[in-house]
């Protein structure tokens, strides 16, 4: 009798379990529906509010064409005098103008033929990762903005240029990258587009490769801003091809400008995807 008894109140508390569970599974799924639809909804309004932006400007851009072989930069002669550079305002690109007077932060746009990558770059001189859940308009936001490192020189330039952008599950933002991982998918989509408030710049893409966040173990590319020398320079980019998941053939040279696109790789423990360019208009 009293086994029996003992058998009824663990099948009544069986049952409990379960249906709490399904409870709360219920629940869950309908938390996680509840803020991907809000995600999508944000994304697609800002997307809407960037291309709104751009409407009037691709038609007006002319783009210089690129060099079948780029030649690369050479170092200024110490020896001679230099200018200070103008006022960017009289300098700063017709098209880009009144985004610039919406956020000053506005350092660049960018955009990758064959992705639907085609943001607005900022760089918070104040905070590092500002813009990591805040969108152009400094509004929180989950996708964030496509930002600089705060320590790089965007219109020096620096000899690297390090942007930032999540791996959102809807596509958006940088998710993009992650067809870079196919060899197929880099031959027909090698060139970035990154200007500066100033200048239109292209850039080809040399390495993908991912790592760890992770400094005691992974490559910490994100910090590579300025080469004291050629041989540090020279490290950078082989390091970045000999883990690069394929070879592309392509080695940048000394005094050559790079770019660094990153963001999130769910295949690895803190894992990072990383584009890295070279400067060829």
């Amino acid at each position: 009798m009293q086994i029996k008894k003992v058998l009824y109140w663990v099948t009544i508390g069986f049952l409990i379990f379960i249906m709490v569970a399904c409870v709360g599974l219920l629940c869950f799924k309908w938390i996680n529906d509840a803020m991907n639809e809000k995600m999508t909804q944000e994304q697609s309004s800002l997307k809407e509010s960037y291309l709104a932006m751009k409407e009037t400007m691709d038609s007006q851009i002319t783009r210089p064409s690129i060099p079948e072989e780029p030649t690369v930069p050479t170092d200024p002669d110490p020896t001679q005098p230099t200018t200070e550079a103008p006022e960017l305002n009289d300098t700063m690109i017709f098209e880009y103008q009144a985004l610039y007077e919406l956020n000053n932060d506005m350092v660049g746009w960018l955009q990758i033929p064959g992705t639907i990558i085609d943001y607005p770059v900022v760089q918070s001189p104040y905070q590092a990762n500002f813009y990591l859940r805040r969108n152009f308009y400094k509004e929180y936001a989950t996708c964030g903005t496509i930002y600089a490192r705060e320590k790089c020189d965007i219109n020096k330039p620096s000899d690297n240029i390090t942007l930032y952008g999540h791996n959102m599950g809807n596509g958006t933002m940088f998710a993009d990258l992650h067809k870079y991982k196919d060899k197929t998918f880099w031959e027909n989509n090698k060139y970035v587009h990154f200007d500066t408030l100033t200048e239109y710049h292209t850039y080809e893409i040399f390495a993908v490769f991912n790592t760890t966040a992770d400094l005691t173990k992974g490559f910490s590319y994100h910090v590579f801003d300025d080469a004291a020398d050629a041989a540090e320079y020279n490290k950078f980019v082989s390091t970045c091809k000999i883990i690069s998941f394929y070879d592309t053939g392509i080695t940048p040279q000394f005094g050559e400008k790079l770019i660094t696109l990153s963001t999130c790789d769910k295949s690895i423990e803190e894992g990072r995807l990383v584009v890295v360019a070279r400067r060829v208009v």
